[in-house]
């Protein structure tokens, strides 16, 4: 396993990261615990949850995965092995986590920190981040930005200061953002050096074949201010294997289940560039997801890719991908399809 510098800290993070957002709703516990016990033998030592999960958002599961985490870091007692990421809810519309709309106030912020540390068993967090944002921007797969002159979100500012109490309070060493913008991410590294509060370490944004929005724009700040990516959804949920070409629907995968839900990645342009991507992976004897991966974890900017299994044979095969090195032949490859169709999901 390779170890990457998590922004300007003392921390080194396998450049494999396993999410787990899939652990209370198509894992079970038992699965979620054989799944952390395969990934730490392997060498990752990077953990990524959220108050959220599991995935699609409930009511009824929601903090199910922290607490499946927490389960497992007590009964193994090895929570000094990993370093552990965890995200706090942005504005969402779902008012069953604290009895209200979500906002990243001060209120808001600390009971959520207080209740991922108490579903996971530890009193620290090595990294938190801030979902998304709380203000009205393009993300989740929008690429344009409609500006609301009356939007009433949370300052940045304040945000950052609650972050800043809080790795005061011992109770978080580092800080980062998800679904972030490139204003958004600049403005806060502008915030922490003005203010001497802390310094977003990094981004959590999707990236793959099939979504390469992060390098226009983001990926310089990435690689100028050491505030890499974490990317998320590298196989863009699934899609890149090449198992839902032509219309097929493996038993108990996410586009069966809540093909209804995840769209981004289904459109005729992304089943279109996926068949090419995946031609390109057999023509050169390369299992489709392993290139798919092998792709981003090449990237300068990308400090740690997430990947998310159901089956151990999946994540045996996403670890396995950091030892493939694409050739220059397949490189060129997948630059030809990226130029025919760029944007094929946002």
């Amino acid at each position: 396993m390779e170890y990457r510098p998590l922004g300007r800290t003392d921390l080194n993070v396998s450049a494999i990261c396993l999410g787990t957002m899939t652990w209370g709703e198509q894992n079970t516990e038992q699965e979620a615990h054989q799944q952390l016990d395969y990934a730490l033998e392997a060498g990752i030592n990077f953990i990524d949850t959220a108050e959220l999960y599991p995935v699609p958002p409930k009511a009824d599961t929601q903090g199910r995965t922290e607490s499946y985490m927490g389960s497992w870091l007590a009964a193994r007692g090895n929570r000094d092995k990993l370093i552990l990421a965890s995200k706090v809810t942005g504005r969402s519309g779902m008012e069953w986590f604290r009895g209200g709309e979500t906002r990243l106030d001060k209120k808001q912020m600390e009971s959520a920190l207080e209740a991922s540390l108490k579903r996971l068993g530890t009193d620290y967090l090595d990294l938190y981040q801030l979902h998304w944002p709380d203000r009205k921007s393009n993300y989740f797969g929008q690429l344009g930005y409609a500006h609301d002159p009356n939007d009433d979100s949370i300052a940045l500012e304040d945000q950052l200061e609650v972050l800043d109490n809080m790795v005061g309070a011992g109770k978080v060493r580092h800080v980062g953002v998800s679904n972030e913008t490139a204003w958004g991410t600049a403005r806060f590294l502008a915030l922490s050096q003005e203010k001497g509060w802390p310094r977003m370490v990094s981004v959590q944004n999707p990236y793959s074949l099939l979504n390469r929005s992060f390098e226009v724009g983001l990926a310089e700040i990435a690689i100028r201010e050491q505030c890499g990516l974490l990317a998320y959804s590298p196989l863009g949920f699934g899609v890149l294997s090449g198992k839902y070409l032509d219309g097929e629907l493996p038993p108990g995968a996410r586009l069966t289940l809540f093909g209804d839900i995840f769209t981004r990645y289904t459109n005729d342009r992304a089943v279109a560039a996926t068949r090419d991507y995946v031609a390109i992976a057999r023509d050169n004897g390369l299992d489709p997801a392993q290139m798919a991966l092998a792709y981003v974890n090449s990237r300068p900017f990308v400090t740690s890719t997430i990947v998310g299994a159901t089956s151990m044979t999946q994540l045996a095969g996403d670890i396995a991908s950091m030892e493939i090195t694409l050739s220059e032949r397949v490189l060129k490859a997948i630059e030809a399809v990226h130029g025919q169709n760029p944007d094929p999901s946002p």
